[in-house]
């Protein structure tokens, strides 16, 4: 069950569209705006304090629940689609399906890479846009199998910055991109559509769940995400999960994510794409991602520390470049 208390905003750390981090009573919070509005120095707010205690991926930082020193708040949304359905903070993001311009129809063979972890997104960026050039426009649509809020992503915003991202849609239960979707299947009709992709990066958000068990983990998004491509005649191409440095023995080599969505693609019929970086030229990811000034790790590792968990991702990117 969910833990709760009150407490009094200390401090404004940062801001950003869509998200501040604050100190709550000097503990470290942080406040989607887009569904409970901003906070500010002095105000009574109530967190949520329930992940922090168990020790969970949050970062350690609690989630601001609501902001006590007002009676109400309402920000109007995009339209009767709702998300975050049912649940007290369901809210009108609206959806890119209702748009005029929206027009249904297949992707034409346009390359999909599907990550199982957000960490991986940053490679495939930055090699496809080495590859193909800043002209082709990469869009990355993010699942709901991890963090629903796409405004957690510090990556995705440096990624947007560097011009290694050119637009963002979220699928199903996330929220915050620039378009929002009902579903996978959607969401990469909507990129295609309304934002012009060339290629799509798919996978979920910040944060990961799972069990230790061959299914239970959402690390298979890679799965329905490459269904998806593959059933709306695009490309699937999957970015490996693989390590040099992972002290788990399930995740030396090419992790047993990647092997078990292999396994399940396979029993549905879809043959998705491998890049192997062994057999094939790939870029240097670190050298890229220096270049384009955009920090990211993986389990605390970066990428000099586990060159290979990055290598593979890029290879994927190099892939979707020579398709697009």
């Amino acid at each position: 069950m969910p833990s709760f208390r009150s407490g009094v905003v200390t401090s404004v750390l940062s801001a950003r569209e869509g998200l501040q981090r604050v100190l709550v009573d000097g503990e470290r919070a942080y406040v989607l705006t887009a569904l409970v509005g901003s906070v500010a120095v002095g105000d009574s707010v109530v967190v949520n304090t329930t992940a922090v205690e168990l020790g969970l991926g949050t970062g350690g930082w609690h989630v601001v629940h609501w902001n006590l020193s007002r009676s109400s708040w309402s920000s109007p949304g995009g339209g009767h689609i709702m998300k975050l359905r049912y649940t007290s903070l369901q809210f009108d993001a609206g959806a890119a399906e209702e748009s005029d311009a929206y027009v249904e129809s297949g992707l034409d063979g346009m390359p999909v890479v599907a990550c199982g972890l957000h960490s991986q997104v940053a490679a495939v960026a930055a090699a496809f846009k080495a590859h193909a050039g800043p002209t082709k426009r990469l869009v990355y649509v993010m699942t709901d199998g991890a963090a629903l809020p796409l405004a957690l992503s510090d990556l995705v915003a440096s990624l947007l910055d560097a011009g290694l991202l050119d637009a963002t849609v979220t699928a199903g239960q996330a929220f915050g991109g620039d378009r929002e979707a009902v579903n996978m299947h959607s969401a990469l009709a909507v990129a295609r559509s309304l934002e012009g992709a060339d290629a799509v990066v798919a996978g979920i958000g910040p944060g990961v769940v799972g069990t230790g068990t061959r299914l239970g983990h959402t690390g298979l998004d890679v799965v329905s995400i490459a269904h998806a491509a593959s059933a709306l005649g695009g490309t699937p191409i999957v970015a490996a999960r693989y390590s040099d440095a992972d002290p788990r023995p399930r995740h030396q080599g090419r992790s047993h994510h990647t092997d078990t969505a292999l396994a399940l693609l396979a029993s549905a019929g879809v043959v998705p794409l491998v890049p192997d970086p062994a057999t094939e030229p790939t870029p240097d990811a670190a050298a890229l991602l220096a270049a384009a000034h955009v920090d990211v790790t993986t389990m605390g590792r970066t990428p000099a520390d586990d060159p290979a968990f990055f290598t593979w991702p890029a290879a994927a990117g190099a892939a979707a470049a020579r398709l697009a």
